[in-house]
């Protein structure tokens, strides 16, 4: 390593302003700090103070998402082939059919988004930042697995464009990039990105298997059926919800596995505890209302059988707790968390259009944020003036 290190401060100058590769300087830093410790702290954006670099806060995130990233790919293996004719389900079949599924799409992914953040560095002349370490795992895995690959690149392309670059870049963005990137799949390609996840597409022998997800078949409840009843009747008992092995996005299905990384989150003090405590609480209330009330449909399922539906674990996790998006007050996390878990449930319960809600609403809710803290950061100045 000393070898290394030496050669790349040997060639460090050649890169540097007056060198004759000073245009691609971005990619020479880059790779000088993924290998080493940068010698520079962060001057702006998304900065964590204390012993934490930008690099190690993200690095962290990524290994928080290991168990979902990892589950998704044995579960796209095993449901594709449990329901394809003449292969038996096995872990190792499951695995490598679950790798050739995913790995693509995580490989467009990053090659895709990582080709817009070299070129806007080159062209800013400012360093490539780790943003899209998260950013680039993120996105694959709130995608169904049979998602075209030419729309994964124009997607991500979308979200990293529009809601990172043209902001400044990672810590500078208004709203989660990768929340950005599945909103345009949804608004430009609807029937790829909801409804069944399987899509049968050969003639002669089954290619993929159409099967509804768990929040599919209560949006389709015939009146007068019990919610509870259907699901199990469909084999989705609360605990194999939790367990998450059925359709769905790929990383998004398992509530253990995102209980995990919540777990090495709040441990290692990275992600906000308040945010995901508060979604919690406001999913729990506004259905359990829901379920008092009488209301039909999604109000008739326990309030707690939210939890493990959908993307909602997936998303308090990783998504709502985006240091650069989310709140930055302690208030204002409990607000801004009890607010996304509320609009949860509300578009959950009352749009039966919509079935999930996660992602829109943790989007609305990285809008508000500024105005959360900045009523939050007023109401704490009157309070100390009054003090005198």
């Amino acid at each position: 390593m000393k070898f290394l290190l030496d050669f790349l401060d040997k060639e460090r100058p050649k890169y540097h302003k007056g060198g004759w590769r000073e245009k691609i300087e971005p990619l020479f830093e880059a790779g000088d700090g993924f290998l080493f410790t940068r010698d520079k702290v962060t001057a702006k954006g998304s900065h964590v103070r204390d012993a934490l670099d930008l690099k190690r806060l993200l690095i962290t995130v990524i290994w928080g998402i290991m168990p979902c990233f990892l589950f998704g790919i044995w579960n796209a293996g095993h449901q594709y082939n449990l329901n394809t004719v003449g292969i038996e389900p096995g872990f190792v079949a499951d695995v490598l059919r679950g790798l050739f599924i995913v790995l693509p799409v995580v490989i467009v992914s990053y090659g895709v988004g990582g080709f817009w953040e070299v070129l806007f560095s080159c062209v800013r002349k400012h360093e490539i930042n780790e943003g899209l370490l998260v950013t680039g795992l993120l996105f694959p895995l709130v995608l169904p697995p049979t998602l075209p690959l030419w729309q994964v690149a124009v997607a991500v392309s979308f979200g990293v464009v529009i809601g990172k670059e043209i902001f400044g870049g990672t810590g500078m963005n208004l709203v989660n990039p990768a929340l950005m990137s599945r909103a345009f799949l949804f608004f430009a390609y609807a029937k790829y990105i909801v409804g069944d996840v399987w899509i049968a597409t050969g003639e002669t022998a089954i290619d993929a298997y159409s099967g509804a997800t768990p929040l599919g078949i209560i949006a389709n409840l015939p009146e007068g059926t019990s919610a509870v009843q259907a699901l199990n009747d469909a084999g989705y008992s609360f605990t194999s919800m939790a367990i998450g092995s059925m359709p769905g996005s790929i990383g998004e299905t398992s509530a253990i596995a995102c209980a995990f990384g919540a777990a090495l989150l709040i441990v290692t003090g990275v992600a906000s505890w308040r945010i995901m405590l508060s979604c919690v609480v406001g999913l729990l209330g506004v259905s359990t209302l829901a379920k008092i009330s009488g209301v039909v449909g999604m109000g008739q399922i326990p309030p707690y059988y939210h939890l493990v539906m959908g993307g909602f674990a997936f998303g308090a996790v990783f998504m709502a707790t985006d240091p650069v998006s989310a709140t930055a007050t302690n208030l204002g996390k409990w607000i801004y968390g009890f607010l996304i878990g509320a609009l949860v449930a509300v578009v959950r319960i009352w749009n039966p259009a919509y079935p999930e809600g996660v992602m829109l609403s943790i989007l609305f809710m990285n809008v508000m944020a500024p105005m959360v803290d900045y009523f939050v950061v007023e109401y704490h100045v009157k309070r100390r003036l009054k003090r005198g």
